[in-house]
């Protein structure tokens, strides 16, 4: 994954992350677990608290939204 640029693999996680109630067969997917591992990595190195879901969205460039409300999305969208 060091041969790729950080931004190019946060917007990649960010757009298969999305989807992932749309395509549930990214759970499973060796190389999306890759990208993800990586980046909390490279976010740890960071600073980051990657289990503060607010600080992690930041890093990954996403809008910051609560777990309640990412969780009535969440269910929204089923």
């Amino acid at each position: 994954m060091d041969k790729y640029n950080l931004n190019d693999l946060k917007v990649v996680y960010r757009v298969l992350h999305r989807h992932l109630t749309e395509h549930t067969e990214l759970l499973d997917n060796a190389f999306f677990d890759d990208v993800q591992k990586y980046l909390h990595q490279a976010a740890q190195r960071d600073g980051v608290d990657i289990g503060d879901h607010g600080a992690w969205d930041a890093w990954l460039g996403n809008e910051p939204v609560s777990c309640s409300i990412r969780i009535r999305r969440r269910q929204s969208y089923n």
